[in-house]
C-alpha cells in the first residue's frame, strides 16, 4: 500500500483523537435529547453549555452569543438572510468578488428575491479594494459580508480595516472566518465583527456541525424554524455529538502552542522554495499578499488542475483545484477570475493546504512526484 500525504486540509482536516473520544461518549453514553427535561436530557443540555463556552471562549465572545448550526454553510446563510429579514426596509448588501460559494451563491439567490448585491473587487494578489468598500455603501446596506481569509488562496483580509469603515456609516459587519479560525487569531472584538461564521471540520472536529456569533443589539431573525432550541434563534433538535466535538476542538485549538502553525509556515515555506525550484513553470497565486501560514496556491499553465489532482492521488497524494470542469473546456474559479489570472493559466490552478499532522516527509514526496506527474499531465493535455 502506497503512503498517503494529506495536503488538503483546507477541505477538511482529520479529526483529532481527543474529538472523537467526546464524540463517541455522545453516542454511546449521553445519548438523550437536550431539549427533554428528564435526567438523560438534562446531562446532554450540561455539555453543550460547556461546549458553548468553548467555542465562545476560542474567538473572545460570551457563551450566550453562539448559535450551533449544521456548518459554515449555514451559518453563513443564516448570517445573510437573518439579518435582512429584521431590516425589511434595507435590500442592500455588500460583499467580495472571492467569497466562498456559501456567501457567494446566497447572494446571488437574494439578488433573484428583490436584495441589491454589491461585490468588491479584489487586485491581482487578491486582497481587497478597500476604497471601493467605502465608495460603495450607501444608507440602505443592511449588511457588509467579507470573509476573513480566502479559502483558495489563504490571502488574509483586512476585517478590522472593514468594521471600521462600516461602524462609521452604522452597517453591520459579518465574517466568515471558517478558513482562517485555528490559523491566525480570531477574536471578535479586536475584529469588531458584529456576525461570524465557523465551521468544526476545519480545526479536527466532526463534519456536519458549526456556529454562529451574533452580537447582542444586532437585527436579527432565526431563519431555521420548527422549534425555540437555541433560545429561539435556530429551530431543531440540537446535533449533540457534533457539538461537543466541535467544543472540544475549539478547547484544544485554545490549548495549541503558537509554535504550531510556526512550524506550518515554516513547512508552507519549504514547500513554495522547492516548488519554484523544480517546477520552472509554476505560478503562485497571491504569494505577495498576507496569507494564512498553511496555504500555497499554484498554476501551471497549458495544464487542467483536475488532471494533476487525478495523477498525485494516484501516488498518494491528496491535493484539491479550484478549476471546474465544464462543457467546452475548463472554468476557473470564480476567485482566480475576480483576481484577473489569465484563464489558460487559472485552469491549471492546485491548492496544497497543511495541518499539524504534515510534516517535512510530506513535502519531500511531493516535491520529487510532482515534476513527473506534470509531465505526464502534459502528455494527457496532448492526447
Amino acid at each position: 500500500m502506497i503512503p498517503i500525504s494529506y495536503l488538503d486540509n483546507n477541505a477538511t482536516t482529520r479529526p483529532d483523537e481527543r474529538v472523537v473520544s467526546a464524540v463517541m461518549s455522545m453516542l454511546t453514553d449521553n445519548w438523550g435529547n437536550p431539549s427533554s427535561a428528564h435526567y438523560f436530557g438534562a446531562q446532554v443540555a450540561v455539555r453543550i453549555e460547556e461546549a458553548r463556552r468553548h467555542v465562545a471562549g476560542l474567538i473572545g465572545a460570551r457563551a450566550n452569543d453562539i448559535v450551533f448550526t449544521s456548518g459554515g454553510t449555514e451559518a453563513d446563510n443564516t448570517a445573510l438572510r437573518g439579518v435582512l429579514a429584521a431590516q425589511p426596509d434595507k435590500r442592500y448588501l455588500i460583499i467580495s468578488a472571492v467569497e466562498h460559494h456559501a456567501i457567494f451563491e446566497t447572494a446571488e439567490q437574494l439578488e433573484l428575491e428583490g436584495v441589491t448585491v454589491t461585490r468588491i473587487g479584489v487586485d491581482q494578489e487578491g486582497r481587497l479594494e478597500l476604497e471601493a468598500l467605502k465608495d460603495a455603501l450607501r444608507d440602505d446596506t443592511a449588511l457588509i459580508s467579507i470573509m476573513l481569509a480566502n479559502n483558495e488562496t489563504g490571502v488574509v483580509f483586512p476585517i478590522k480595516q472593514v468594521s471600521e469603515i462600516a461602524q462609521r456609516r452604522g452597517v453591520p459587519v459579518h465574517t466568515d472566518a471558517v478558513n482562517a479560525l485555528g490559523k491566525i487569531p480570531v477574536n471578535v472584538d479586536d475584529l469588531g465583527v458584529d456576525l461570524l461564521s465557523l465551521s468544526s471540520h476545519k480545526i479536527y472536529g466532526p463534519k456536519g456541525v458549526g456556529a454562529l456569533y451574533i452580537r447582542p443589539g444586532m437585527p436579527y431573525q432565526k431563519w431555521q424554524i420548527g422549534g425555540a432550541q437555541e433560545r429561539d434563534r435556530r429551530g431543531g433538535t440540537l446535533n449533540a455529538p457534533g457539538i461537543i466535538g466541535l467544543g472540544t476542538a475549539c478547547q484544544l485549538l485554545r490549548q495549541q502552542s503558537p509554535e504550531v502553525n510556526t512550524r506550518i509556515a515554516a513547512l508552507r515555506d519549504r514547500l513554495e522554495a522547492e516548488l519554484a525550484q523544480r517546477c520552472p513553470t509554476v505560478h503562485f497565486i497571491g504569494q505577495r499578499a498576507e496569507r494564512l501560514p498553511n496555504t500555497t496556491c499554484v498554476c501551471f499553465e497549458g495544464l487542467l488542475g483536475e488532471t494533476i489532482v487525478v495523477l498525485l492521488s494516484e501516488v498518494g497524494v491528496c491535493v484539491s483545484s479550484g478549476a471546474a470542469c465544464a462543457a467546452g473546456g475548463v472554468e476557473p474559479s470564480h476567485v482566480l477570475r475576480a483576481m484577473r489570472i489569465d484563464p489558460g493559466l487559472a485552469g491549471g490552478e492546485i491548492r496544497f493546504s497543511l495541518g499539524r499532522n504534515n510534516v517535512e516527509a510530506d513535502v519531500d514526496r511531493l516535491v520529487e512526484i510532482l515534476p513527473t506527474v506534470l509531465e505526464k499531465a502534459a502528455e494527457t493535455e496532448r492526447i
